[in-house]
Order: structure tokens, then C-alpha cells, then sequence
């Protein structure tokens, strides 16, 4: 028996609103979740930016643009400025070339697949405490395996969080583990949607290995790169907090600041730790501009270099 094939749904079919309230109404519990937490915090912050502020005395002085120029003006908070951007370079492009050769040699895999993907992508499932936990532990100076192996190898046990490059490093590494399973999960994925008649015209030119990936496959993946470098950086200027809390609370000290205090460090720092509201208020409004900024240029140039289609 042949089945009548389902009428296509018009504009006319779709569900509409008899009441133009009764949406709102739906929307009204959501709005009232963000509008709480989210938008009257934030509120909340650009005032407190504008205030010499103490939480705990509860004082408040109006500075205007004060608290601005004293961060603009510190030696320290300009280190702490250009090691985030030092981190977020190293991180978002380290990180996206492994996660990108990783993918596609997992892509390639055809016996035990499934499990060698869940190797690749276990590391974003734990959270990033726990995780800076394991490295703490790894890289601990007197009994960490990494230093045991070290010393029975070569007979050397760096002091891995005591030595400013070698914290850095080791944050930095650290930061870019974490991030690996997640993008290259999405890079899987995008590897699976390229077209296969498109690789075999490749083949059948003559193209070689890095020809085909090069010149084929990886302008199909820049969609999916140009999605990941805005979730990268985002991610490296705010998911490194608990890394660097475990790992080296910020420091060792070196210069002005603590060599892996990065920007979000340093505004729990002084919002949390030296109860300066207002300071950390005129970061939290810097961040939201930096953010806001790198995302204007990364859409603005970023994606003139994306390719949608085959």
C-alpha cells in the first residue's frame, strides 16, 4: 500500500499566538532568571567600576574614570595584560593544530574507532580542578612521576612551579590538555561532513596526502576553525582560572606580578582576596570590552578568510 506523502507545512500551518502577551508570558520566567543574575550584576558591575569601593567596610568614593587609570597606569597590571595575551596566542594556536592533525588522524581510524575517540575526548569531561589537580601531582618536584622519571633518566628534578618559565609552561601545556577533547570533537565532526566525491576528484587529479588536506579539506574546515578560535580564546581568558589556582595560585613571582597571574586571576585577586570592589569591577569592565572587541575584529576579518561550501 503506497502512503500519501505528508503535505509540506506552509507559513499559513505554522502555530501562531491568538494573544501577542501570551508569548511574553512564556518568556517572562527566562527573562526574569537572566535579568536577575545575569543583567543587574553586570549593571551592578560598570557602577561599581566607576567607585573606590571596599566590600567589606561597605565604603564607596566616586572616582569617575579613576579606578581606569590607575589599572592603564600599573606596571603590574600591564605584565599581567600581556601574559594573558601571551597565553591566549599559545594556547588557541597550539591547541587548535594538535586538536586539527589529532582529528584527522582519528578520523582515518577504522578499527576500534569509537574508543580511540573516547581517548582523544576524556580530558574535557574532567573538570578543570580536578585537572589541575593530576598536573599538580605529575609535576610535583619530590614525588611526581614526571621528576621520578627525570631523575632516573637523566638525573635532573626541575622545580617545575618554583622557576617562572617553567610554571608558565606548564600552565600553558596544561591549559591546551584540557581544551584538546573538545575541539576535536567539533572537528570530527566537521571531518565527517566533508563531501567524499570531492576527496575522489582530488585523488583522481593526483593530489598527494597533504595536497588533498590542504587544498581540500581544510578550507571546508575553517567554518568550523573560525567557530573555534572565538571559543579558544574565550575559553583561555576565563576557563584558566582553576588551572592556575591549583597549580601555582598565580605566581611564582616575577617582575610586577605572579607569572601565571593571568587577567581573570587577577581580578579574583583584588575582588576577592584584597576586597578592592571597585579595582576588580574596572577589570571585569575592561575584560567584557576586550572580549567584545575581539569579537568585532574576528568577525570583521576572521571570517573573510571562511569558505561555506564545497
Amino acid at each position: 500500500m503506497i502512503r500519501p506523502r505528508a503535505a509540506r507545512a506552509t507559513p499559513d500551518d505554522r502555530a501562531t499566538f491568538k494573544s501577542r502577551s501570551l508569548p511574553w508570558l512564556f518568556l517572562a520566567p527566562t527573562m526574569l532568571i537572566l535579568a536577575v543574575f545575569s543583567y543587574l550584576p553586570a549593571v551592578q558591575t560598570l557602577r561599581l567600576a566607576a567607585f573606590r569601593a571596599n566590600i567589606i567596610l561597605g565604603t564607596e568614593q566616586f572616582t569617575g574614570l579613576g579606578n581606569f587609570a590607575d589599572l592603564l597606569s600599573s606596571p603590574a597590571y600591564r605584565q599581567v595584560a600581556l601574559q594573558t595575551l601571551i597565553f591566549a596566542v599559545l594556547t588557541v594556536s597550539i591547541g587548535l593544530t594538535l586538536a586539527l592533525i589529532l582529528a584527522w588522524m582519528a578520523s582515518r581510524v577504522r578499527r576500534g574507532q569509537r574508543y580511540y575517540h573516547l581517548l582523544l575526548i576524556y580530558p574535557y569531561a574532567l573538570s578543570p580542578a580536578i585537572a589541575g589537580t593530576l598536573w599538580l601531582f605529575l609535576f610535583n618536584p619530590e614525588i611526581g612521576v614526571v621528576n621520578q622519571l627525570l631523575r632516573s633518566s637523566f638525573g635532573i628534578a626541575p622545580r617545575w612551579l618554583d622557576n617562572p618559565l617553567l610554571a608558565f609552561g606548564l600552565v600553558t601545556v596544561a591549559a591546551i590538555w584540557k581544551g584538546l577533547g573538545y575541539n576535536i570533537v567539533f572537528y570530527l565532526a566537521a571531518l565527517q561532513n566533508v563531501p567524499g566525491d570531492v576527496l575522489e576528484a582530488a585523488e583522481i587529479d593526483g593530489a598527494s596526502g597533504a595536497q588533498k588536506f590542504w587544498k581540500v579539506v581544510f578550507p571546508l574546515l575553517t567554518p568550523m576553525t573560525f567557530f573555534l578560535v572565538f571559543t579558544s580564546v574565550v575559553s583561555a581568558l576565563f576557563d584558566s582560572f582553576a588551572l592556575t589556582d591549583v597549580l601555582t595560585r598565580g605566581g611564582p613571582f616575577y617582575n610586577h606580578a605572579g607569572i601565571t597571574t593571568f587577567l581573570t586571576y587577577q581580578l579574583y585577586q583584588d575582588g576577592f582576596v584584597n576586597f578592592k570592589t571597585g579595582a576588580a569591577a574596572a577589570q571585569a569592565a575592561l575584560l567584557l570590552l576586550l572580549i567584545a572587541a575581539i569579537t568585532f575584529l574576528q568577525f570583521r576579518v576572521g571570517e573573510k578568510q571562511v569558505h561555506y561550501g564545497a
